[in-house]
Formats: C-alpha cells, sequence, structure tokens
C-alpha cells in the first residue's frame, strides 16, 4: 500500500520554550513509567537557549501526541521546540532542504525520500553508535539498521535513520464469538491456517472475506498480501532483491509469491462473494461479513488500521498472520513506520535522537493512543488498550521487520503496475504473465 497521505489539512504546532511539569500528560515521578530513564537524561543534557526545529506528516491527533512526546524533551533539556506538520510533507522537506532552510529534524513516512535525500546529501549520520544501541534493543533490530542505512552521496552507507511509531500488516482479524461457536482454534503456522481453510469449507462455511477495491488504488491489498508471501517463502534477503529489482519482478521466487496469495483468493469456495468478487468488493466493506449472523466469513488479513472500519459495537481480535513452520525463516513482520532523520545538525538533533532511546520516549505515546513500537526495554503494560498490547506483542516476536515493499519501489511499479497487475491475477491471469508485465513496465522506466 501507498503511505505517506495524512489526514486534515496543513498545521503548524508549537512547544512553547520549557515546558513545565504541570503541563505533562502524566506528572514525572507517577505512574508506571521508566521514570529514571528521564532523569538520567535530564542530568546529562542542558539544551537551555537553544531551539528545535521538526517538521512530519503528523496532523491532527497525532500532532497533538507527539507535542505531548516532546514536551518531556523540553522538560528535561530546557529547549524550545517548534513542530509543524503538514499534509504536504514530502513536497515541502524537499524543497527546504535543497534550499538549504530544512529544521533540524525531519520525520518520514516511509525510507524512500529519506534514501533519496541521503544520497544527495540532504542528511547528516545519525550519533555514533546509534546503530548498535538499535541492534541490541529493538526486536528484530538488524532489520531497523538496515531500513535506516542508506548511501550517502559519496556512495557510503551510513546510519540516517531511526525509525519511530510502527505499524504492523501481517495480522488476521476474525470474530471471537464466530470461532468459539465453530470451534476454530486461532492457527500457530502457514500450514495451520491452511488446514483450517480447509476445514471451515468442510464444515459448510466460507474461509476468507478478500476485498481489493479501493477507487484509484484499486489492488493495493492484495500487494500486501504477496508481500507477507515473500516474507514467508523467501530469505529476507531475496525480499530486499526484490524491492530494488536486483531480482527481477517475473523471479521464479516472485511467481510462486503471487500463487500463494491465489491459493486463498482464487478459490470460489475460500471467498465471500466468489474469487470473481474479490477484486471488486471494497476494501473496507469487506470484513463486515466477520460481523454477521451467520458469519459470511472467518477470516480477514489486513492492518491495524482496519477496525475503523468495522461495525459499530463489533467484537473483534486479530492472530498474527503466520509463517510456515517447515521453512524455518522464524516470524517475518511486514509493516511501516515513520523514521527520524537529521535534517540541520545540532546539538539539539542529536539530543533529540538520544532522548528516542529512553523507554519515557516511547511509554509516553505508549499510554496515549496510535504508537506501536518495538523497543523492548518500555513497559508494554502501559499500552493504552490491550489491542494495542498484543499489536506490540507482534513486533517484539518478530525475527525480521520489513516495510511495504509497494512503498519502496518506484511510483509506477509499487502505486502503478503492481496494484492494477494483482487485480488482473485476482481476475483470472496467469501469475507469471502478470510478473513479466510488471516486469517490462519497470524496465520501460529506466
Amino acid at each position: 500500500m501507498r503511505t505517506g497521505f495524512f489526514a486534515g489539512v496543513a498545521s503548524a504546532a508549537l512547544l512553547a520554550g520549557v515546558a513545565h511539569a504541570q503541563d505533562l500528560a502524566f506528572p514525572i515521578g507517577e505512574g508506571d513509567f521508566n521514570w529514571d530513564s528521564y532523569q538520567a537524561f535530564a542530568d546529562s543534557h542542558d539544551l537551555s537557549g537553544e531551539t528545535l526545529t521538526l517538521t512530519g506528516p503528523w496532523t491532527g491527533l497525532d500532532a497533538e501526541n507527539v507535542e505531548k512526546v516532546l514536551a518531556y524533551f523540553a522538560e528535561a533539556t530546557g529547549a524550545t521546540v517548534n513542530y509543524s506538520g503538514s499534509d504536504s510533507f514530502e513536497q515541502d522537506i524537499v524543497i527546504s532542504a535543497r534550499a538549504g532552510s530544512a529544521p533540524n529534524v525531519a520525520v518520514f513516512p516511509q525510507p524512500g525520500l529519506a534514501a533519496d535525500l541521503a544520497g544527495q546529501g540532504l542528511l547528516t549520520a545519525l550519533p555514533e553508535g546509534t546503530a548498535d544501541w538499535i541492534r541490541d534493543n529493538y526486536a528484530a533490530g538488524q532489520s531497523w539498521v538496515d531500513l535506516g542505512t542508506y548511501a550517502d552521496a559519496d556512495g557510503n552507507d551510513q546510519l540516517f535513520g531511526f525509525f519511530y511509531k510502527v505499524d504492523v500488516k501481517s495480522l488476521v482479524w476474525y470474530s471471537p464469538i464466530s470461532f468459539d461457536e465453530a470451534g476454530y482454534d486461532v492457527p500457530e503456522t502457514m500450514e495451520d491456517l491452511k488446514a483450517l481453510t480447509e476445514q471451515i469449507v468442510e464444515d459448510g462455511g466460507t474461509p476468507w472475506c478478500i476485498g481489493l477495491g479501493s477507487g484509484a488504488a484499486t489492488g493495493w491489498p492484495a500487494t500486501d498480501w504477496v508481500e507477507d508471501m515473500m516474507l514467508r517463502t523467501q530469505a529476507p534477503e531475496v525480499y530486499d532483491q526484490w524491492v530494488s529489482n536486483e531480482i527481477k519482478f517475473d523471479d521464479p521466487a516472485v511467481v510462486a509469491a503471487i500463487e500463494e496469495f491465489g491459493w486463498f483468493a482464487r478459490n470460489d469456495d475460500y471467498v465471500d462473494g466468489g474469487s470473481s468478487a474479490v477484486a471488486n468488493t471494497d476494501f473496507r466493506d469487506s470484513p463486515a461479513g466477520l460481523f454477521s449472523i451467520p458469519p459470511k466469513c472467518y477470516m480477514h488479513r489486513q492492518a491495524s488500521f482496519i477496525p475503523t472500519f468495522f461495525p459499530e459495537d463489533s467484537e473483534s481480535d486479530f492472530f498474527y498472520f503466520p509463517a510456515y513452520a517447515e521453512k524455518d525463516l522464524g516470524k517475518p513482520v511486514l509493516g511501516a513506520g515513520t523514521l527520524w532523520a537529521i535534517t540541520s545538525p545540532s546539538d539539539g538533533a542529536n539530543a533529540l535522537i538520544e532522548f528516542l532511546q529512553t523507554p519515557i520516549a516511547h511509554e509516553t505515546w505508549m499510554s496515549l493512543s496510535g504508537f506501536l513500537t518495538p523497543y523492548s526495554e518500555a513497559n508494554s503494560d502501559l499500552y493504552a488498550n490491550e489491542t494495542a498490547k498484543a499489536l506490540g506483542d507482534v513486533l517484539l516476536n518478530a525475527t525480521t521487520f520489513r516495510f511495504d515493499a509497494s512503498d519502496l519501489m518506484p511510483g509506477e511499479i509499487g502505486a502503478g503496475a503492481f496494484w492494477t497487475g494483482m487485480v488482473d491475477y485476482t481476475t483470472g491471469e496467469d501469475a507469471a504473465d502478470v510478473a513479466a508485465g510488471i516486469q517490462e513496465r519497470w524496465d520501460s522506466i529506466r
């Protein structure tokens, strides 16, 4: 799915001077937060008189929440912190960086643009030791280092991005009531998931609700399926080679992943409405069948945002979209997230990256809403609700994390040929032919 679109209109937010303790979301010293990490950071950083500027994609509630987190940085250091959020962030940051007027820190909604700016010499490498900290403290730590490492203007790989605030896509949603009434258990492996799919059919039910409809973006939900299947059938390095087109889109490994999606989506018995309905069903409407009586389907694979479109007062739960036991590829997780990068170096910018390495920087947003982290030392009991905690556990249990491939591919592929190709495949075209067509399009834009 193409990320980087933002709700709302451009907005600017200001955290004035030094925040006062009574203005903080959670009083210092109270609750189960790791206040020792806050105090240690405060004792070692004095930025009185310095102004730190940040920009990012967050407006509305997310902007309010990041301001609440940054208030602790301001309180600890004495710095003045200015955050501005915009729904045209991606255009704005390119213009300001090239003009030499970029803020100190920019929050990128996906790695591609950050990598481009790093290659142009417009980002500053993160402080020494940051990569080691990520490896040691983030679940699947090397994955996060890899995702934040790009070539600089001289072609040398350096760590430019610190991921903070993550979304999870490798999820299957279901109705606990329907599962309980039918006597179904949550599958632990892909083999179990396929067996459950077949069992539901044998019992007279329909296992899956799948919808690819999304207006001009129709097809993107299928790209997420294929990306998840790539991570469950191939090593992470192969996934990376696919993203960069080092291996071609019509490579047998990619064709096989597309066909893995087809195992679920192209079987009339497996999908509500039959396979012919998949391409035309709006993705927002497709999970409704989970909650009908009797259920029209039992499972729906989609990212953590999808409950927004569930019927009001419905009861739902999710499980991790499992990996194959026989392939021994661990527990890969597909997702997205925002990365923080230094666009105008300063002591305050370096200090902010250090602040993001404290539990308190994560726990404060965890206790608000809309935030997940792979940081193993943050107190997961502080998540705002049990659903968020369970989503966080998926991240903490991951052995590999990979970013949505379509977001990393050229726009004409990831937000074009890949989308339309998956619609063609779902409606009957051969996987190898579809993959060859996508590769032909990729070749044409070089």
